[in-house]
């Protein structure tokens, strides 16, 4: 519910209502937590109205306690939760800030047609006359250098008078979605394992970004037999058919995949994510959700810059391979060679794995452990 306020309830100075047009994509949002919580710090008596895409604002964001209120907006011009649909649910709320997440002039023109009184946003694109307030880029990041996002969103939230955000993530699971993975813990059998090892195998910005099945079934073998570990396939609902294919590529009755047992979902891969002893994933969405609720993550970067998405959280290690074409940025590989992706190793995957467990959990490997480790490995 919204909360009402009394016409003399906060100084004049102090917005009563806050709309935030927020990322686009599942890692963004993510990234943009800690700059989102300080402005409802910072704020506590305005109202705060998030606004985004579906899945971010329903499933991924589900059970946040900054908002007093959602709008659900999907990225045409018409439909139910299209632009002008949205921009008129919007002008019920008389917005007197609108602080801009994205990047995007649809973002900007959204606020407009909200009438929102003060449009706050990086003035980039082509969209400076559609803001009220342009924060200007960091001058160090005017040349599109590669850099953390974090950070662009922390600026951005420091320009409506927030302390430096921090880089906290967080994320919250509903009950619901606890049970959910109560169910799929008991349908494999997972606490009859040591530990549980996820992973991700999906990336929803393009094909460039897949490690190949191979990688990730030899991969999975080396967790079970090595680490004595259950692996958890995540994935998206377009993805089943990959995740299914590892699965099938491991050989292995202890490695398992979501879609198997439950509708795959944002609210359910965090639930499980909760629960996991790692994740080794893809640079995806998931790697920042896992982050968000503290578990140690190996990211797998190919065609991406590790700069954009670097969000300086202690138990991560990323992997990727200097090849001259790369990182390209490409969605793609414009080569055909995807060799970005096909020149990490699995063994390395798993020696990085072993590595941030350690570290995460506070232990020393021994030399001996590791050479144990290693020669188990090469025979399996």
């Amino acid at each position: 519910m919204i909360k009402k306020n009394s016409e003399n309830s906060l100084p004049s100075n102090i917005p009563r209502t806050i709309a935030l047009i927020l990322p686009n994509w599942v890692g963004d949002a993510v990234m943009a937590t800690p700059a989102i919580r300080a402005i409802r710090q910072t704020y506590p008596g305005s109202v705060i109205i998030g606004v985004g895409r579906p899945h971010i604002v329903t499933d991924l964001l589900e059970g946040v306690p900054w908002f007093d209120q959602i709008i659900p907006w999907e990225r045409r011009l018409n439909g139910p939760k299209g632009l002008l649909a949205t921009s008129k649910i919007l002008r019920q709320f008389r917005p007197d800030w609108a602080i801009l997440f994205p990047n995007s002039f649809r973002a900007a023109v959204l606020a407009r047609l909200g009438r929102c009184q003060q449009i706050i946003g990086f003035a980039r694109y082509g969209r400076f006359w559609l803001l009220h307030r342009p924060v200007n880029y960091p001058r160090q990041f005017r040349k599109s250098t590669p850099h953390p996002i974090i950070d662009d969103y922390n600026h951005l939230a420091q320009a409506v008078g927030t302390p430096h955000p921090g880089y906290r993530m967080e994320l919250y699971v509903t009950p619901q979605h606890i049970d959910n993975a109560d169910l799929f813990w008991r349908s494999c059998k997972l606490d009859t394992y040591s530990q549980v090892i996820m992973f991700h195998c999906g990336a929803a910005y393009g094909s460039s970004k897949l490690w190949p099945i191979d990688h990730f079934a030899q991969l999975a073998r080396w967790v079970t037999q090595c680490l004595h570990a259950a692996v958890v396939i995540l994935h998206g609902p377009q993805e089943e058919s990959l995740a299914a294919g590892i699965v099938r590529a491991s050989r292995s009755p202890h490695v398992f995949h979501v879609g198997s047992v439950a509708p795959p979902s944002l609210g359910l891969t965090k639930a499980l994510l909760r629960r996991a002893a790692a994740l080794v994933t893809t640079d995806s969405g998931p790697r920042h959700i896992a982050a968000a609720l503290g578990r140690p993550v190996v990211t797998l970067f190919g065609p991406t810059h590790i700069a954009w998405t670097e969000t300086y959280y202690e138990y991560a290690l990323h992997l990727q391979k200097k090849v001259s074409c790369g990182p390209c940025q490409k969605r793609q590989c414009p080569e055909k060679h995807h060799l970005c992706m096909k020149a990490l190793r699995p063994e390395e995957v798993f020696d990085a794995l072993i590595q941030i467990l350690g570290i995460y959990n506070s232990k020393i490997v021994s030399c001996n452990n590791l050479k144990r480790l290693y020669e188990t490995r090469h025979a399996a």
